[in-house]
């Protein structure tokens, strides 16, 4: 109900972050240029190095107009925007020395933040991404060229020391070019195993926290919702007693009509209709605040014979609505203690049908060795798309005389007994679909 919204947030969230750290890089590399400029006097390729920037830059200002629209941002999206920093990461280390340049560990920052926000299929994706540009840059690259200072003549006096080393040592001793090069493979190589590391750790860290936080959220609403509950109940509680002297007075009506019903034929079938609802109220009732006292322990009933008592009771409610039952399951169905809350959370959804569906639904109920299913079919106009995002959520309702609590009720039932509740469209109506697991009691 409210994950199409968490994924709104997340997502915008997510993207703020990566505009704020595009912007801290951007306004480095900016201090970085200038200080190479000003200061070691290297002659770089500006111009290619400034649009890369530049680019960066603009992309950071459309992302920040991104920001503004409802749209959710995917993850797609983000690995999207992770790859253009990676690329304009190449480019700048491409024309300042390649794999020799001492910020190409910079790679790593855009691998841990797709390790900290994105699934684990992007973080691998990432890690190749690097690495392959990690290699490249190690055979193409525009050479850093050499400062002023290290232009200058080299002091006589050192060559001379340097010249009069042991002839022997300098045999074995490495060349210069291959202990760099050697010092360059240690550098990628450790990079390999360092994205390899955060790939791995830092997504279990990362999912492990999401979670976590999942579980917290999910938590807190189940918090709220048994508060409601709790409330309700107290409510209809103290509705149940205060409605008994209406419904007696009620009875009382009914019974003195009836017996003038010679003088007027007309009335009879009505008030014997309100007789029988009438009944029905003091009866549930009765059922209600026999529950509440808990005395007598709920005893083992066949799976079809509470479905059918079920129905039975939900058709005293509802005499107008036709239905149809259909069962499909190993025999003999199996036995169970029910919980009390159940049928009332299986009325409710039969009456949500009916009010949409007077004139017919369809029942469906399988089971096997593991779980109930008890579907119900109407052949109403189906649910809009606000109705499907906001089903049982608390006072909500389409219904122009509903308080949005029947659903809600069921919802969290059928919850608390470890089953859960579907409402879909399909070819004619909609489908509310209750999956319970089979235990030896339902509660």
């Amino acid at each position: 109900m409210n994950s199409s919204l968490l994924a709104v947030q997340t997502g915008h969230a997510q993207l703020q972050r990566l505009i704020t750290l595009r912007l801290i890089a951007v306004l480095a590399q900016c201090a970085t240029l200038a200080m190479v400029h000003y200061f070691l006097k290297m002659e770089l390729p500006w111009l290619p190095m400034l649009l890369c920037i530049a680019t960066l830059s603009t992309l950071n200002a459309l992302s920040w107009l991104r920001l503004r629209a409802a749209q959710p941002v995917s993850n797609m999206e983000l690995f999207a925007q992770l790859c253009v920093d990676v690329s304009a990461l190449s480019v700048l280390l491409y024309y300042a020395g390649g794999s020799t340049n001492p910020f190409v560990s910079l790679y790593l920052l855009p691998l841990v933040i797709a390790a900290a926000t994105l699934p684990q299929r992007y973080t691998w994706a990432m890690a190749l991404i690097t690495t392959a540009c990690y290699t490249v840059l190690m055979k193409y690259y525009q050479p850093l060229p050499s400062t002023s200072a290290a232009d200058g003549a080299m002091d006589m006096t050192e060559m001379a020391n340097m010249a009069g080393h042991d002839h022997m040592h300098m045999q074995h001793a490495m060349p210069q070019d291959d202990a760099f090069n050697m010092h360059v493979f240690g550098m990628w190589l450790g990079f390999v195993i360092s994205a390899a590391v955060v790939a791995y750790f830092v997504v279990k860290m990362a999912s492990a926290v999401r979670e976590r936080d999942e579980k917290l959220a999910r938590a807190r609403e189940e918090t709220l919702r048994n508060e409601r509950i709790i409330a309700l109940g107290i409510q209809a509680a103290s509705a149940a007693h205060e409605m008994g002297t209406p419904l007696s007075t009620l009875s009382v009506v009914i019974g003195e009509l009836r017996h003038e019903t010679d003088a007027l034929p007309e009335w009879r079938e009505s008030l014997t209709l309100l007789d029988g609802q009438v009944r029905n109220c003091k009866r549930i009732l009765d059922k209600l605040l026999a529950n509440a006292q808990d005395a007598v322990p709920a005893s083992a009933q066949s799976l079809e014979d509470f479905v059918a008592g079920t129905l039975d009771e939900w058709q005293l409610l509802r005499p107008s609505v036709q239905h149809s039952y259909h069962t499909s399951g190993a025999q003999p169905a199996p036995q169970l203690c029910f919980d009390p809350s159940l049928r009332s959370a299986l009325l409710n959804l039969l009456n949500n049908a009916a009010d949409v569906s007077p004139h017919r639904i369809d029942i469906h109920v399988r089971w096997d060795d593991t779980q109930f299913t008890f579907e119900i079919q109407d052949h109403g106009p189906g649910l809009t798309p606000e109705a499907a995002s906001n089903a049982g959520s608390a006072f909500f309702t389409t219904k122009e005389e509903g308080r949005g609590l029947g659903l809600f009720l069921a919802n969290a039932t059928i919850e608390r007994l470890g089953g859960k509740v579907r409402l879909f469209n399909r070819e004619g109506g909609a489908t509310t679909e209750v999956i319970l697991p089979l235990k030896g009691k339902q509660a």
